[in-house]
């Protein structure tokens, strides 16, 4: 099959378009006919061994977690999914190896969930990790109605699925963007604040009596936003540790079938929309990193194979 690899840490510069051998699923997993992989930032990071000591890189390694496509081959026990099943995917395991820029994936059961009907393939393959990040992320906080939630960098990937799930829940949201985004994060339901200085002063005036839950996926922020939280708030950030010094959470998001269920059943309900910022062709892939590390895109930049 044709896949993006790399067999040593490094940037774009180190992936390789080429042949690999197919993968074969095991007994609880299937064979996927990929159709579209998202970039997400943790991928690049990966590669260049910035979570060295956390997952382990088996080269050559296939990078991507994210995917959406057709159901080729079932495993000899999986009777959830049956061939020209279209499914969605969170499929990260213990290890780096065995990504989703690839022609094909086997991907375990348990990382799965039926696409929605309604959305492209394209936009399902930004569905997984970002949607699976913000709900998480929510439930750890228990948002719902009552709530002010401040969420920062909202108009990336999973901050544009937490603004949406915690107007879903019936929270009041507030998101930081940079100004050019700000229409779109009023589009989606929130109260958009510019970033740098004078972020808490902006939040205090929209709400002075403090918000009551922080959800931090950019970093740097939690620290300072402890300043504008009222009694009781609850923290998660899923890249800054001093979370946890504060008494919140440092969330990292797993594969769950019934998660990622829920979150197809609220796109095909249409509570749930995916921003697709651009699109690149398998052997664009670098290109594709280059662009999310640049750290500006609205929504999602996805491959398709």
């Amino acid at each position: 099959m044709k896949a993006v690899s790399y067999r040593a840490y490094g940037g774009p510069e180190v992936l390789e378009y080429g042949d690999l051998p197919d993968p074969h699923p095991g007994p609880d997993s299937v064979l996927i006919k990929v159709k579209a992989a998202a970039v997400n930032p943790v991928d690049w990071k990966a590669q260049a061994g910035y979570l060295g000591g956390l997952i382990d890189a088996v080269f050559p390694v296939i990078p991507g977690w994210d995917v959406s496509g057709v159901v080729v081959t079932p495993g000899s026990d999986t009777p959830e999914f049956q061939e020209g099943d279209e499914v969605i995917g969170y499929v990260r395991e213990d290890f780096l190896s065995r990504g989703t820029f690839a022609e094909y994936v086997a991907a375990p059961v348990r990382t799965l969930a039926r696409k929605p009907a309604n959305l492209s393939f394209e936009e399902a393959a930004g569905l997984p990790l970002a949607g699976l990040t913000a709900y998480q992320s929510l439930k750890a906080v228990q948002a719902g109605e009552g709530d002010t939630v401040l969420i920062h960098a909202a108009a990336g990937g999973v901050g544009t699925m937490a603004v949406q799930l915690a107007r879903h829940l019936g929270a009041r949201v507030i998101g930081t963007a940079s100004e050019r985004n700000h229409d779109f994060l009023r589009s989606l339901g929130a109260e958009p604040v510019t970033y740098g200085e004078g972020l808490n002063e902006r939040v205090r005036a929209l709400a002075p009596e403090g918000v009551s839950v922080v959800l931090d996926f950019v970093g740097g922020v939690i620290n300072g936003s402890s300043e504008v939280t009222a009694d009781g708030a609850r923290l998660v950030s899923i890249v800054d540790p001093d979370v946890t010094a504060l008494g919140g959470r440092l969330l990292w998001v797993r594969p769950d079938a019934a998660d990622l269920a829920a979150l197809s059943h609220l796109a095909e309900q249409g509570v749930l929309s995916v921003e697709v910022a651009q699109v690149f062709p398998l052997e664009k892939t670098a290109d594709a990193q280059r662009l999310s590390a640049e750290g500006h895109t609205r929504g999602k930049i996805v491959v398709t194979v």
